[in-house]
């Protein structure tokens, strides 16, 4: 097969990297960059009112997605801060009121902040524990129960990966944690927007959410705190006490409204995207399954969100394929570390070797993504490995 002809503009299918802001997002924020420029805090006089209730008002958004209330939602500058605030803060808060409590529970296949988070705990004398998952990426709830008991204080499950795509099962989880009086995190970012999450039904304590994972802005996001039990955190850093103490800094209004807007269309439009994309994205997997034999699906396909695909490919190294496809933006899920590539630990925790890994991309559809995207990818990825194997 032939490559297909150059485009003027890339086919993006990289969204678990990052997800385009919807024009609709970008559209509320344009206001608060220029004319209602005031600070929310500065709540004496009329532009700082205003400031003050547009960042209400996308809190109660970002609330409703997750069905939480408002004041249950700690605004931050992404779901990196906010892995950060839910796991050392909920371990040093414990600390110093005197909790027996040290042990620090997660999972293999975690966030890098999230594993780095707990990894920084056992240097203030908590004991972390990372669990392995299954082949098809997802927590065995059996290994979950034996390894918290009375001395765990939190355990940390991502809801959806974000190199694999795989959906943990928190409905089984979580009970497990409450039966060991451990508090439970989960880094929603994900998620958030691509499939249902109720907090209060699950029963978690807090919940990590990032802007520009669903159609929002770069640079804010936020965490869900339950005030019922109340769950207890320490700050990472001192200030004015903004958000309730846990989170000085004045607000950023234009973000945090596009974060609030991203939530609400979210909301209204997720069930229809789902399906849409769960359709481009079996159409995809298909016809390079018919045309590339042995390519194998990373992941369990069932418990999966609607955009994501991890592909190992027969062969053909993940770096030339992309070579041969400049107009696809997919990823190897690979991790830079300073000037060396490292093969993905999540695919290691999966089983595959180094080698495997080396031939798997990551591709990440969106609510942008078209019948024609589709097209064009499987053509570029079959005629990609094509020319390679011809070389």
């Amino acid at each position: 097969m032939d490559q297909p002809a150059p485009r003027n503009r890339p086919v993006y299918l990289d969204n678990q990297a990052t997800t385009p802001c919807d024009p609709r997002v970008v559209e509320a924020m344009l206001p608060w960059f220029t004319d209602r420029f005031g600070n929310p805090h500065s709540a004496e006089h009329r532009m700082g009112r205003e400031a003050e209730a547009a960042v209400e008002a996308a809190r109660a958004q970002v609330a409703a997605l997750i069905g939480a209330e408002a004041r249950e939602i700690i605004l931050t500058s992404g779901a990196t801060e906010s892995n950060n605030l839910a796991i050392k803060g909920a371990a040093r808060f414990a600390r110093a009121q005197g909790s027996p409590r040290n042990r620090v529970v997660t999972v293999a296949t975690e966030h890098k902040c999230v594993l780095e988070s707990v990894a920084d705990l056992a240097t203030e004398g908590f004991e972390p524990v990372v669990l392995p998952v299954r082949p098809d990426g997802l927590l065995d709830p059996d290994i979950l129960a034996a390894a918290v008991d009375d001395r765990t204080l939190l355990v940390s499950v991502m809801a959806v990966n974000n190199e694999i795509g795989v959906i943990q099962d928190l409905a089984a989880l979580v009970p497990i944690a409450k039966r060991a009086g451990a508090l439970f995190h989960t880094d929603a970012a994900q998620a958030a927007g691509k499939i249902p999450l109720d907090v209060a039904a699950l029963g978690l304590d807090l919940v990590s959410l990032s802007g520009h994972k669903l159609y929002g802005p770069k640079g804010v996001g936020a965490l869900y705190v339950r005030r019922r039990p109340r769950v207890r955190l320490a700050p990472l850093f001192s200030g004015g006490g903004q958000e309730r103490g846990l989170r000085s800094g004045t607000l950023a209004t234009p973000l945090i409204v596009g974060l609030g807007e991203a939530c609400r269309i979210a909301a209204a439009e997720m069930a229809a995207e789902a399906a849409r994309l769960a359709s481009l994205r079996d159409s995809l997997h298909r016809r390079l399954a018919e045309a590339l034999p042995g390519l194998r699906l990373n992941g369990s396909a069932a418990a999966r969100i609607p955009g994501n695909l991890n592909l190992t490919f027969p062969r053909t190294p993940a770096a030339d394929l992309m070579a041969r496809a400049p107009d696809l933006c997919v990823s190897t899920g690979s991790a830079c570390s300073s000037a060396a590539i490292e093969p993905s630990y999540v695919l290691r925790a999966l089983g595959l070797s180094d080698e495997e890994a080396g031939r798997t991309l990551r591709i990440g559809l969106g609510r942008f993504t078209s019948a024609a995207d589709i097209d064009y990818a499987a053509a570029a990825l079959i005629a990609a490995h094509e020319a390679w194997a011809a070389a």
